[in-house]
């Protein structure tokens, strides 16, 4: 089923009486059983201000035009937001309504925050087939209960975005990376934490085990990020090689989009600990292949097929089941079982929402 407007779409979700799946473009292929509930018909730009840094857009609206349409004004999503394609193996077209459902957000996160703090307001519809508005159009903004937040990474199960309202920034001038070569992970996690807190505004830290290389962004004005880029050399000198490259956007598009699995047989599971934690957590893993990304707080390991990662993770933290067949995620859950207080939380919010339980029934525990 593919509404073409937010009414149709209302009238669809009223009317149903079993599961849905709810899809944006369907990169992430089915998540669950059920009749499939597209939102990719919902497209186009309601409200562009780049002088107020403000977006309004369909939630269908691919993620590749509005990131052209941002271009052309030189400013940019700041919250990098995945590819899932590559890593699934999945086509479709990514969609700025399922980046939001997802709070996707890539490596820049460690500095200017993740989807959800980009997000101004959303207009969604809810398990009754109500049309649903919360927030504004504008960064100050306050209107009752914060249903922005709730929606964002909530997968579908509170309700079908429609319309969402998005806080833009403008493009860095320039960008270096500073390499630090042949280091193990312990040196890495020590490289990496004192790169994010020197004053020199890291925009991305990441390892690559392959290579044994860390990786720091710097972005800004060109001649702040030259000054920038060769003074953290400097300091991570001492932790191992140090060099400094202005080529860095595939790069950057590859640790975003964990390239590194692309192609690659297993099963895919998303970690994140304090990144102090990384390093006692990774061997326990067992893993065939690992890439770290937010200083080492984001684990991404690929296992051999049917593993349940979740207990092998000794330390605080969650585990997402992000690539596994049908059979496994059924058996191990996609998401990190909730602790008791929270799951009944969670299923209160699910049962005013969506009183008749089907969207994406399951997904969430």
């Amino acid at each position: 089923m593919t509404p073409q407007s937010e009414a149709e779409l209302a009238e669809i979700i009223a009317g149903a009486s079993g599961p849905l799946c709810i899809q944006g473009g369907g990169t992430r292929g089915r998540t669950v059983e059920g009749d499939v509930l597209s939102t990719c018909s919902l497209t186009g730009v309601e409200l562009y201000e780049p002088g107020a840094l403000t977006l309004v857009v369909k939630a269908g609206t691919p993620v590749a035009e509005v990131e052209a349409l941002l271009a052309a004004e030189n400013q940019r999503l700041a919250f990098e937001p995945m590819d899932h394609r590559g890593l699934l193996g999945t086509e479709g077209e990514p969609t700025i309504g399922g980046v939001i459902a997802a709070n996707v957000s890539g490596p820049r996160r460690i500095q200017t925050g993740a989807a959800r703090d980009h997000l101004l307001g959303v207009r969604f519809v809810d398990g009754s087939g109500q049309a649903v508005k919360n927030g504004g159009r504008v960064m100050k903004n306050v209107t009752g209960y914060d249903l922005v937040k709730l929606l964002c990474g909530a997968h579908g199960a509170l309700g079908v975005l429609t319309e969402v309202s998005l806080k833009v920034l403008p493009r860095a001038e320039a960008m270096a990376t500073v390499a630090v070569a042949d280091v193990g992970l312990n040196q890495a996690v020590a490289a990496m934490s004192a790169s994010l807190g020197s004053p020199y505004d890291v925009t991305g830290a990441a390892y690559d085990p392959d290579s044994k290389t860390a990786f720091v962004r710097v972005e800004g004005f060109a001649d702040s990020v030259s000054y920038r880029s060769k003074k953290l050399a400097a300091e991570l000198a001492g932790f191992g090689e140090t060099s400094i490259s202005a080529e860095g956007e595939p790069l950057w598009q590859g640790i975003r989009d964990v390239s590194a699995f692309h192609g690659r047989e297993g099963d895919v599971w998303r970690i994140s600990v304090k990144p102090s934690d990384a390093v006692e957590l990774a061997p326990r893993l067992e893993a065939e292949a690992l890439q770290f990304d937010w200083g080492g707080g984001l684990i991404w390991a690929r296992v051999a097929e049917g593993n349940d990662l979740r207990a092998r993770v000794n330390v605080p933290g969650h585990a997402t089941l992000v690539r596994a067949s049908a059979g496994t995620r059924s058996r191990l859950g996609v998401f990190q079982p909730q602790p008791g207080l929270l799951a009944a939380i969670s299923e209160g919010l699910r049962r005013q929402f969506d009183p008749k339980g089907i969207f994406n029934p399951g997904l969430m525990g």
